[in-house]
């Protein structure tokens, strides 16, 4: 019995240990969003301050925990007065609510590089499970460093309805609907 429960504790260490962890590459990523706005054109921002990993024990990503932290501070709609305005509490009240988080529950490889990422998104201090399209490419060795790097595009929508942002403003102002648009490299590290 005791060689065993020893031989269980060794496959568990193996498989714990054989996990790899993946780094977001800062410069090359961005968290983007798009809505609509008196129901004829789109604006579109993103957040500067994001980071990102992703942990996974298999090469093609299908036990994959992503994990995304962004500072809803940096938010850049290339409209300084604009942005200050969604930094209020009319929209997301940065002051109370800094952060937004996403952290995976599961990965369905779909086919071939297409994924669906179901997860929880903690935005304006409310939590909610969505379900993201995905493309993952790769992993190659980078031709320069010589390090292993793979890529994710990611894109969605939900509903900001859903996390309470701009209850104010109509969906004749401001669609409910908000497209989510991400993409980065990370490195296996």
């Amino acid at each position: 019995m005791k060689k065993l429960n020893i031989l269980i504790i060794a496959l568990l260490l193996a498989g714990a240990t054989s996990a790899q962890t993946w780094t977001l590459d800062k410069s090359h990523a961005k968290l983007g969003f798009g809505i609509t706005h008196l129901m004829i054109s789109d604006v579109e921002g993103d957040f500067k301050k994001i980071d990102a990993t992703i942990t996974s024990s298999k090469e093609d990503f299908s036990d994959a925990i992503f994990e995304l932290k962004g500072d809803v501070a940096s938010i850049n709609t290339e409209n300084e007065d604009r942005d200050k305005h969604l930094k209020s509490p009319d929209f997301f009240d940065v002051e109370k609510f800094a952060t937004l988080t996403f952290k995976s529950t599961s990965v369905k490889k779909v086919e071939g590089k297409k994924y669906k990422i179901t997860g929880d998104l903690t935005f304006h201090g409310v939590t909610k499970q969505i379900v993201l399209d995905a493309t993952i490419n790769g992993p190659i060795v980078h031709p320069m460093n010589k390090k292993t790097v793979a890529g994710v595009k990611i894109n969605g929508t939900i509903k900001r309805s859903d996390f309470g942002v701009g209850s104010k403003y109509p969906g004749a102002v401001l669609s409910d609907e908000v497209i989510i648009n991400a993409n980065g490299e990370f490195v296996k590290g």
